[in-house]
């Protein structure tokens, strides 16, 4: 990454000129283009934290810090005009080191053009236009189509292009719409413009939540006309009564009928977060939309909450704002921001964390959407091979590989306070998880994380080795494996493990994951005819943790005399990038496919070490209630274990019942069912 030449400490403020008002300050890099906006109560407290301790700061600060070449502010006189100036700012610069939020997708909105003389019904998507009403934004344009087909019964205003409008005024006759008694015609001036404006308004008000009104009005009329024996007149607005029941049918009634609220969620990662928005108007979801954000620093829910609704309401009409947002954590100045958001609306916007209740209901509802919607997001993005192929060969640049990492392997180690150490190793392998080749190792070892390391890397590498010479066989590496046929298939696509621990399978046996992909062609020991374990090495090693971590699988190749394979360790806290021997850290850019890339690896070595390591626990918790007992071994206990399923089963068992497990005898037997009734065998 590219540093400037200048540095913070050569544009830090002197000492004392910082006001201590609060305001909003702006970064500057050397060609004088803004690249970080932010907003103070402090601007003095603020603004001396970038410069007091650099090493102390985030990466992706201290980024911005060497890029930036000086920093102004502007005072103002109370937070909400700060967040009004920061807003403004970010709109008018756009800088790059700001939270900027994207659509994950483009979504429909239904739209009334009030802006013309005879407003029109459509489906539109991308930027608002002025004198455009809109409602949604909803998830499929077809579900607007129905709802407008529904609605056209009994609002008919002009739903067709202006140039299929002008051809039916040329020629005086209306289309198939006017004919079937879905549009009014003002083309061929069955109605005035003042009557098909009304009838869109009309239209509006039921979009907007004030449903009731119409439904009792077409009821009244129903029933007049069935009293004055106009029976197919009756029967149309029984239809008509239908067609708007229907369509509010497709809108969930999820709160009250007078809540207006919109109700957002977050679910995120260290690189990245997801938003979801539910619309609520009258207590009817109205619409939903999501976001995804590359997230900036070490950036909190608040801050993401904050950020958000400034983006989302800055430039929103105001009849567009709700009486109330409900969010998952507030932001740092939720008053200041409900105040802000109030002025914009002309009345009261609450800003607040439901804690009970239908809302909070609700608020999980929408947290399972953000959910969703950001696996959805890294799924599209890891399904990509034109993205990986970019991720793998910025693996390459930044560590100074020779070619693209096209194995990587990466090890985790996990345990509770020093008890049941395990570890995993996951593989990927053209930046996709080969699940079959996952292997986890008992960790014998209980000198700390980094012994750990270096025991399972010394014992993954060394059963390498010793393949590698039986069979007499060069390296193949992954380029010459999977895919090609120069190496008959995986490593080891059903691995067996072996008694002395030295690693087991991460197959169906192992972590049973729907959709596992088995080799069916493994590589197969002639002399013992079962799939070899390690048949190939990796092109890069990546160890969960920082320098020490790095240091240790290094030092455990080099004893082995392995030299072929880079190591790498990714920091958890900094998502920084740790090399063998170096002092400083490699710093991906946060938006990079290349540090995606390798936090999905990181990640899933985490899963599965975690997932392995509860299994032991409960194991062994399992198992410990019978340590006590005279006679009773670990292969006794384990064969009790499975003929009951559970100790709770085994303790509800009577004596005869356990003497029912091979190799039980009745003294055995009793001191068992004392010992698990809290009772002193004898």
């Amino acid at each position: 990454m590219a540093r400037s030449v200048h540095g913070p400490a050569s544009f830090r403020p002197k000492p004392g000129s910082i006001p201590e008002s609060p305001g909003v300050y702006r970064f500057r890099d050397a060609g004088g283009r803004v690249i970080y906006v932010g907003k103070a109560k402090s601007l003095r407290q603020r603004l001396n934290s970038y410069f007091a301790d650099f090493a102390g700061l985030h990466p992706r600060t201290q980024s911005m810090l060497t890029t930036a070449a000086g920093v102004d502010w502007t005072v103002v006189g109370t937070e909400v005009e700060a967040l009004q100036l920061e807003y403004s700012w970010i709109k008018e610069y756009d800088p790059r080191f700001n939270v900027k939020y994207r659509d994950d997708k483009s979504y429909p909105y239904l739209a009334v053009t009030m802006g013309e003389e005879f407003p029109r019904v459509q489906v539109l998507r991308g930027a608002k236009r002025k004198g455009t009403r809109y409602f949604g934004p909803y998830s499929h344009a077809w579900a607007i189509r129905e709802t407008v087909d529904l609605l056209l019964r009994v609002f008919p205003i002009r739903s067709c292009s202006s140039g299929v409008f002008r051809r039916a005024a040329q020629i005086g006759r209306p289309c198939l719409l006017g004919y079937i008694d879905k549009c009014s015609a003002p083309c061929v001036s069955r109605v005035t413009a003042a009557e098909h404006r009304a009838l869109a308004e009309d239209f509006c008000d039921f979009m907007a939540g004030n449903t009731g009104r119409f439904i009792r009005r077409l009821e009244t009329e129903m029933r007049q006309a069935a009293a004055e024996e106009e029976f197919e007149r009756a029967a149309r607005l029984r239809d008509d009564v239908q067609a708007l029941q229907r369509a509010l049918e497709k809108q969930a009634v999820v709160l009250g009928e007078n809540i207006d609220c919109d109700v957002v969620a977050l679910a995120d990662d260290p690189l990245e977060a997801a938003v979801q928005v539910f619309y609520v108007r009258a207590g009817r979801v109205r619409g939903q939309r999501g976001w995804v954000v590359d997230k900036v620093g070490e950036t909190g829910p608040g801050e993401l909450v904050e950020n958000f609704l400034l983006q989302m309401y800055g430039e929103a009409a105001p009849e567009a704002l709700p009486r109330e947002v409900l969010v998952p954590a507030l932001p740092p100045d939720a008053g200041a921001l409900a105040e802000l958001l109030s002025e914009r609306r002309g009345a009261r916007v609450e800003i607040r964390v439901p804690q009970r209740g239908d809302k909070k209901a609700l608020m999980e509802t929408v947290e399972r959407n953000a959910k969703e919607s950001l696996n959805q997001h890294r799924i599209r993005r890891a399904g990509d091979l034109t993205t990986r192929s970019r991720a793998l060969q910025e693996i390459a640049d930044a560590l100074d590989l020779d070619q693209a990492p096209l194995r990587i392997e990466c090890y985790d180690v996990s345990h509770l306070q020093g008890t049941n150490v395990v570890a995993s190793m996951v593989v990927f392998e053209d930046g996709l998880a080969r699940k079959s080749e996952y292997r986890r190792f008992s960790v014998r070892s209980t000198e700390g994380d980094v012994a750990s390391i270096h025991e399972v890397v010394s014992r993954r590498f060394k059963r390498y080795l010793e393949e590698r010479s039986a069979t007499g066989e060069l390296d193949t590496g992954p380029e010459a494996g999977p895919g090609d046929g120069a190496d008959g298939g995986t490593a080891a696509g059903a691995a067996v493990g072996t008694a002395d621990g030295t690693g087991t399978p991460g197959g169906a046996d192992a972590d049973p994951e729907p959709g596992l992909d088995l080799d069916p062609a493994p590589d197969i020991d002639p002399e013992t005819g079962r799939p070899r374990k390690f048949a190939y090495p990796p092109n890069l090693v990546v160890v969960d943790g920082g320098p020490a971590q790095a240091a240790a699988a290094r030092r455990a190749l080099d004893e082995l005399g392995v030299d072929d394979v880079a190591v790498c360790g990714l920091a958890k806290r900094l998502e920084e990038v740790w090399l063998p021997g170096e002092d400083l850290p490699v710093i991906l850019p946060r938006s990079s496919e290349a540090l995606y890339l390798l936090q999905r690896v990181r990640d899933e070595a985490h899963r599965f070490a975690i997932a392995y390591h509860r299994s032991k626990r409960s194991k062994s918790v399992r198992e410990s209630a019978l340590d006590g007992v005279p006679g009773l071994g670990p292969a006794r206990r384990q064969a009790l274990i499975k003929h009951f399923g559970s100790v709770k089963r085994l303790r509800e068992a009577t004596a005869a019942e356990v003497r029912e497990v091979p190799g039980i005898g009745p003294a055995t037997a009793e001191a068992i069912v004392s010992a698990l009734k809290g009772e002193n065998p004898t």
